[in-house]
């Protein structure tokens, strides 16, 4: 009993690929003994093989077995030391299998997909953004980068975890960066200082653009008088942090039914959306780009931020025009072609 203890603990501690290469050698010596034993009954190595597979799974159908002596005391061995074995190889897998769900829980895994969404300091408001991501694309992927312990949307597969600094070059690149859609970044409101709150993401936004440059980084910020410096590391886009809020409550006091319309707007759980919709040879005009897309039931809104285009019907759309449109999913779905 002392021998398979011992046995056991040491099989235990040695490598997946170590384990890997005892049970092919076991396995494929066994089957040719096997067949060396008992070669009539058999009648070839696969069918050794075979056996000795089901008999180390013990399934045993019957439609193998030793007929000899040498062949049964040979089962026996089987018995003893293959099928335990094959329980230890199990133990393995199961131990391998909760070892990743438990470095998954706590954010040491590497993400290794691509065009995924990086959403770092995990707050209400970022939990809010991954749910409306997963309302625009149920198929999106998302990474959070937090210096949580323990992963916070542990029952939402499509969301990896990161556990660290989200400033630190390995921790951003664990999480995919360099292959990665956009990164939102919201302040830290965990820290007291609003000042500081800007500090630590312009440091996040800069180790972003210099490792890279090429992903779209969008920043909560607390001040505005701080946007200078997010301009400075050429961060793509700013949104100051209360700004929405205060600005729905104003519309709400004076202007009744107003802030329902732009609530609806930023919103993809009900009603209408804003969409970006590709150009077309045909429109040569915002006019012509306008009254094509009303036919199909949307509404052409703007160039990039330029909301005036509906004033200047006549002037030529330029080649780097990014158009938006508000309209149902459906039609926007039918205009870009998906």
């Amino acid at each position: 009993m002392h021998f398979f203890l011992r046995f056991s603990t040491r099989m235990m501690r040695m490598r997946k690929t170590t384990i890997a290469l005892i049970i092919f050698i076991f396995v494929t010596g066994s089957a040719t003994v096997a067949y060396i034993l008992e070669p009539s009954t058999f009648h070839s190595w696969f069918n050794a093989l075979y056996w000795v597979m089901t008999t180390m799974a013990t399934v045993g159908y019957g439609d193998f077995f030793a007929a000899t002596v040498w062949g049964k005391l040979f089962t026996l061995f089987l018995y003893i030391f293959g099928i335990g074995l094959l329980s230890l190889v199990i133990g393995k897998v199961i131990d391998s299998i909760g070892s990743i769900q438990r470095q998954r829980e706590a954010g040491n895994l590497n993400y290794h997909g691509r065009d995924q969404v990086i959403i770092i300091n995990w707050s209400k408001k970022a939990k809010s953004a991954v749910h409306e991501i997963l309302t625009y694309d149920e198929r999106a992927q998302i990474v959070i980068i937090d210096e949580l312990e323990r992963h916070p949307l542990e029952e939402q597969h499509q969301v990896h975890f990161v556990s660290g600094d989200p400033s630190a070059e390995d921790i951003l690149r664990k999480a995919g960066l360099e292959k990665a859609r956009a990164a939102i970044i919201f302040a830290d409101t965990r820290i007291e200082e609003t000042s500081l709150i800007d500090g630590k993401s312009l440091m996040i936004a800069s180790s972003i653009e210099r490792i890279a440059p090429e992903v779209h980084t969008t920043v909560e910020v607390m001040h505005e008088k701080h946007i200078q410096n997010f301009r400075f590391v050429q961060v793509n886009e700013f949104v100051l942090s209360h700004d929405a809020i205060s600005s729905l409550a104003v519309r709400a006091a004076l202007q009744e039914g107003n802030s329902a319309v732009i609530s609806q707007l930023i919103s993809r759980e009900q009603g209408d959306d804003i969409y970006e919709v590709p150009r077309t040879r045909e429109w040569r005009t915002y006019g012509d780009a306008f009254q094509d897309l009303l036919r199909q039931g949307a509404t052409l809104l703007a160039d990039r931020s330029d909301m005036s285009i509906n004033r200047k019907l006549n002037d030529p759309i330029p080649a780097d025009a990014r158009l938006y449109v508000v309209s149902d999913e459906a039609t926007y779905r039918r205009i870009a072609g998906k």
